[in-house]
């Protein structure tokens, strides 16, 4: 117990440049104080005494603002940052060197009981400040989920998604998966690639091109003395005005 307890503080104070000592830590990290409570809380939950799992699973969350089910599975090394406003459902399954930030939802949408109703987290994904997952699917390791966003569906491994609903933004190759760097803030990609936003500048850029071939064509079927039916006056196509609104 007390192994991992010093594992834990070394995870939170290696993965956050705000940790400044182990006391700290122990003192002042509500997702410390989660993780450990919740210990607690499963230990009386396997151990058929489910009540007390629950009432000491509440105790956690008026302390710290994190609601952990204490039926709930959390591998090592797992880091709650800020924290508040986390929930994570009875049958979710987090595993090792993941990193949750607050606002997080792991949660279910059947009401079968018994079921599998909460998402699987593999290892080393990183799920963003506000992300909702929703459902009893996986999310492959190493993945990244972003901030608000709204996961409905498995995302494979190494891939990162947001929106919502989410879609996947880049996706690693299978080599490459979960070796990524250990600290992501609030998952999100650096480089703003998202797919979506790409096919609307291209289909975009697309209409620009075509707008100044057409008009190319009518002038030189006008100097061949070729009529063309006028069209009513429209607003030219600004293709930079356009760009702006989608980014």
């Amino acid at each position: 117990m007390f192994s991992r307890l010093r594992e834990d503080i070394a995870n939170i104070i290696q993965r956050d440049p705000a940790a400044r000592n182990t006391w700290e830590v122990v003192t002042c990290y509500p997702g410390f104080h989660a993780i450990l409570m919740h210990g607690w809380a499963k230990w009386c939950w396997t151990r058929g005494l489910k009540w007390l799992g629950r009432f000491i699973a509440h105790l956690a969350r008026i302390v710290t603002g994190i609601e952990i089910h204490p039926g709930a599975t959390i591998g090592r090394r797992v880091f709650i940052d800020h924290g508040f406003g986390v929930v994570i459902g009875e049958t979710a399954e987090i595993g090792d060197d993941c990193t949750i930030y607050q606002g997080v939802t792991l949660g279910g949408t059947s009401l079968s009981k018994g079921a599998k109703r909460h998402p699987t987290l593999e290892a080393g994904v990183i799920v963003g400040a506000g992300a909702k997952v929703l459902g009893g699917f996986t999310i492959g390791a190493g993945a990244k989920i972003g901030s608000n966003s709204v996961v409905v569906k498995p995302v494979p491994a190494g891939a990162t998604a947001v929106g919502n609903p989410a879609h996947i933004v880049k996706k690693e190759s299978a080599s490459d998966a979960g070796t990524g760097n250990l600290f992501s803030a609030y998952g999100v990609t650096s480089n703003g690639d998202d797919p979506i936003s790409k096919v609307l500048h291209k289909l975009i850029d697309h209409a620009a091109a075509q707008q100044e071939q057409i008009e190319k064509l009518t002038i030189a079927l006008a100097s061949a003395g070729i009529a063309c039916e006028q069209q009513a006056a429209t607003d030219k196509l600004n293709p930079e005005q356009i760009n702006s609104l989608v980014d």
